[in-house]
This record gives C-alpha cells, structure tokens and sequence, in this order.
C-alpha cells in the first residue's frame, strides 16, 4: 500500500523544486530590463514569494508552461512600483499608461517597462490563439493600469473611500491580467473558447486577493505612505469579514467551470488557498 505522507511530501518537493525553476527565468529576466528591478525592491523573497504561488496554483505545469504567468506578474510588480513609488506627478502616471497601452498595440518600446511589455506580447502572440483574444488580453492590461493610475489620485488627494469602492477598483491587483495572459499562453480549448466568462471568475478572486495583499502589507503600506484598505476607517474584522463573503462567492463562481476544465477551475481555488495560507490570513 502506497504511503500517503511520503507520496504527499514528494508532491511538495516537486512544486517546491518547479518554484525554483520558476525563479531562475525570473532573475535572468530582471537582468534584462536595466533599473525595472533595483535589489532593494526585489529581493530574492519577491521572486521566492511570486513563483511559488504561481507553481502551487498549478502544480502539474511545467516551468515553460508557467514562464508567461510568472514574467506577467513580475511585470505587474515592476509597474506598481514605478507608478507607487517613482511617479510623482499625474502627467507621469498617465504617460506610462499611453506607453505601455501603445506597446501593446504594437508600437515600438522606448523603456524597460514598455521593453518587458513588449517581451511579453510578443511571446503570447507564438500562440496562435493569441489573434483572436489579443482584445481581452489588451482590455484587461487596460483594466489594470486604469486601477493602477486611479489608486495614484486616491492617495495623492486623500480621497475618502469606501470599503466597497476601494474593491471596485481590485483591478490594479493585476492578478486577473495575470490569468488571461496565463490562460492565453497554456489554456485547453474549453478555457480558450469561454476567457471572456473566467476573466469575470478571474475577477472575483482578484477582490478577494486585493484585499488579502492589504491585509499581509499594512504596516509596509503604511511606512511608504501607499492605499490600504485598513486605513480606509474599516477594522480588521469588517475586512476579514469581506473576505470570507469573497471566498464563497468566489467559490460559487468556479464550481460550474470545473466541468468544462477542471485544471482551470482547480487554478482558481488554489490562488486563493496558497495565498492566505502563505500569508497566514485566512477569510
């Protein structure tokens, strides 16, 4: 009879070894793009954090498979930070959100940013898919920088924001622009044919995610003057509160993808468990 721990532990070790895989592609990345990624941004814990999520939402992947998942959301990070943290006026935010929706469109790149973006294009379109649903792709990069440069007004004129307004905007997470980049480049057909329907499951994870990352960042966030849903005048508690009511939803939402493919749906599931799991917060 087969052990179930040892047979429990080497899938561990797998998904661990498949993470450090991951890793290795990340950090050359980042030797690629000049000044994207400064050491004190990106310690070897950012790369660690990133790609072991991405290899135990999708264990039976192979690093290849996961290569356009991990670069998109390394690539998320580095665009949150040169809006969050380099930016500091309006007019700069919005001149990276043309350049990199511009990119996107085809144009040529005139920086490290717009450079990965177009990396990144460019290996989603070896697919050939990737002409047909290019729109969903270029509509959710969209989505995420839009949150992205909205977030950068709210702390720059201290808006006061409701708990539910603040995750009307959970598309500056960039998790959903993550998934149908991921989607795009390694989905079956079943998940191919209905992106435009995960992109709105995609999206309810993402709120809950949203507010998960607040939960695990507050006192970071509060340090380097940066929105957090915690310093919006709701406890703890009204947020954990919120997040289990996402969870749920969230889990209502995959149940029905699970017969059209089951991977897919098992993807979902397990962002939201390794996540609040690696974090320590559950809801």
């Amino acid at each position: 009879m087969a052990d179930d721990g040892l047979d429990e532990a080497f899938e561990l070790g797998r998904t661990c070894a498949l993470a450090a895989e991951c890793g290795r592609d990340l950090r050359r990345c980042a030797q690629m793009y000049g000044g994207l990624f400064p050491a004190a941004a990106f310690g070897a814990e950012s790369y660690a954090a990133l790609t072991l999520s991405t290899a135990f939402s999708a264990p039976w992947a192979s690093a290849e498979r996961l290569k356009v998942a991990n670069r998109a959301a390394l690539w998320v990070l580095a665009v949150d930070r040169l809006v969050d943290h380099t930016a500091t006026t309006r007019e700069q935010v919005d001149r990276l959100i043309r350049e990199c929706l511009s990119v996107a469109d085809g144009a040529v790149p005139r920086t490290a940013a717009t450079r990965f973006l177009a990396d990144l294009r460019d290996e989603l379109d070896t697919v050939k898919e990737f002409g047909e649903l290019r729109w969903i792709w270029r509509d959710q990069l969209a989505e995420t920088l839009t949150g992205m440069g909205r977030a950068w007004v709210w702390r720059d004129t201290r808006a006061v924001l409701t708990l539910e307004r603040f995750l009307d905007n959970a598309d500056s997470r960039g998790s959903c622009f993550v998934d149908v980049s991921h989607w795009i480049y390694t989905a079956d057909d079943w998940a191919r044919t209905h992106l435009e329907d995960l992109r709105a499951v995609s999206r309810q994870v993402q709120r809950y995610l949203h507010l998960l990352g607040d939960m695990a960042s507050y006192r970071r966030d509060m340090s380097w003057g940066d929105l957090n849903v915690l310093a919006l005048g709701v406890s703890r508690a009204e947020v954990t509160e919120a997040m289990a009511a996402l969870a749920r939803q969230a889990a209502g939402l995959i149940e029905p993808v699970r017969a059209g493919s089951p991977r897919t749906a098992a993807y979902l599931r397990r962002q939201i468990g390794f996540n609040a799991g690696f974090v320590g917060i559950s809801g």
